[in-house]
């Protein structure tokens, strides 16, 4: 059992929500995806996390997500905590990939609320409290993500599952509803482990005493997110501010169009990964996306993380800016 799992309050700072690289005929591209995680540990990458939104799960079945999460582990080699995605909209399915990911030797497993069935608030408690039951040395955080799953994890069942249940430590909180965050960390205290998946509050966030952030920004700019968390915690609030604001043309170039399409783009051409592609039903972007996509990335070309030695072949844009 690793020291991030038996004390998950250490998983904390800038964890960057990793991009699944496809090859250019769909299969999961590993060397790529190892080549990412080098990349960003070297970084300053605070933690790895691989099965959430930004990797594509919903595309994936259960066999590639779990690989995918053996290769990060492999290329992390223990050096920061990894939390995986390993939920589905179906319990067993959930359970199956959640078991094999502990043995894999994950730290914390993120469980998104099931999508599309639109579950009451009873009905997730029942859904996280089964899940963690199965897995009792597994730190378990749920996923609250409601504009992908039509459902929103209430403050309050955060709250009982936080008291009911031992192996229940966290939330991954996507949501622009600022108040909830706040009710969250009011209902439960500071002990919490909650995470902003929101790219544009991660730093407001830290001010309510959040513990970090999963921000699919920290893809194409590890470096600024590793470095905007330390300011914090180093109390140089203005440097972390300025960073903040530097990254917004950033943060609106990764959803131009649906994410992760824009920033597998990013990364082909800068040489980090070997192809762009994304599964159906996601498209790579179109021309008037791409216009868009260059002119936000010359406007945030200061905050991109140089490519350094982790180029895999010819870039464009690697080439021009390291």
């Amino acid at each position: 059992m690793t020291s991030f799992r038996t004390n998950p309050q250490s998983i904390r700072g800038s964890i960057a929500p990793l991009m699944t690289p496809f090859t250019a005929d769909g299969a999961v591209d590993h060397e790529s995806l190892a080549n990412l995680v080098n990349w960003q540990l070297a970084n300053g990458t605070h933690g790895l996390s691989i099965g959430g939104s930004t990797g594509e799960p919903a595309a994936q079945s259960n066999a590639e997500r779990l690989a995918a999460i053996e290769t990060v582990i492999a290329a992390g080699a223990g050096r920061v905590p990894v939390v995986a995605g390993t939920g589905s909209a179906k319990l067993d399915e959930t359970i199956e990939l959640t078991a094999a990911a502990r043995d894999a030797g994950i730290d914390a497993s993120l469980i998104i609320t099931p999508y599309y069935a639109r579950p009451t608030q009873e009905a997730l408690y029942v859904w996280y409290k089964t899940i963690a039951a199965e897995f009792p040395d597994l730190p378990i955080l749920a996923y609250n993500v409601p504009v992908r799953t039509a459902v929103d994890i209430a403050p309050e069942t955060i709250a009982r599952l936080y008291r009911d249940v031992d192996n229940f430590v966290g939330v991954k909180e996507t949501t622009k509803d600022f108040e909830h965050f706040s009710r969250v960390i009011q209902l439960c205290g500071r002990d919490l482990i909650v995470w902003s998946g929101i790219e544009l509050l991660c730093l407001p966030l830290l001010a309510l005493g959040g513990t970090g952030f999963l921000s699919a920004t920290a893809n194409i700019a590890p470096a600024a997110h590793a470095r905007m968390y330390e300011l914090w915690q180093a109390g140089d609030i203005e440097g972390a501010r300025e960073i903040h604001y530097g990254l917004h043309p950033l943060v609106d170039l990764l959803f131009v169009e649906t994410n992760p399409a824009p920033g597998k783009w990013v990364l082909e051409q800068r040489g980090l990964i070997r192809s762009g592609h994304v599964r159906p039903p996601l498209i790579t972007p179109t021309e008037a996306g791409l216009t868009k996509i260059r002119a936000l990335l010359e406007q945030g070309a200061d905050y991109l993380t140089p490519v350094g030695e982790f180029g895999l072949g010819d870039s464009s844009i690697g080439a021009q800016r390291p």
